[in-house]
């Protein structure tokens, strides 16, 4: 779902015109984004909450080299979504698993059989012979 999306859903859900539903999509994201500058919380009851924290300076290491990496401090944006969202999404999930389940457990079943017969033949075969690069003397 993205802007358009949720401003068609305005318009059918409110029975407002097109204008009005921009216009009330783009406040309710200005008043959360204003309200999370300041440094308020925008707690929204069954759904989530906006907040910003605050990250200390720390010392992290370069994966390739090993070398340590000053990381600064940083403020940062985060959803914590509410307990009932947090319920939901499982509940659909876990509805959705059983079936899943048994039908990805077959084709994976499969490439594994597959991948192991591949490696017999791979291992069973000889190694080419060796061209020689002997040149006929004339």
């Amino acid at each position: 779902m993205n802007k358009v999306d949720l401003i068609r859903a305005a318009m059918e859900r409110c029975e407002m015109s097109r204008k009005d539903a921009v216009a009330l999509i783009d406040g309710i994201f200005e008043d959360i984004q204003a309200a999370v500058i300041a440094g308020e919380p925008v707690r929204i009851p069954g759904f989530g909450q906006f907040k910003v924290r605050d990250r200390a300076a720390r010392i992290a290491r370069n994966p390739a080299t090993g070398e340590p990496v000053k990381v600064p401090a940083k403020r940062v944006f985060k959803f914590l979504p509410a307990k009932a969202l947090k319920e939901a999404v499982m509940a659909k999930r876990s509805a959705k698993a059983p079936a899943r389940g048994k039908a990805a457990a077959k084709p994976a079943a499969r490439k594994a059989a597959a991948a192991k017969g591949a490696a017999r033949k791979g291992a069973a075969r000889k190694p080419a012979a060796k061209k020689s690069s002997a040149r006929k003397s004339r």
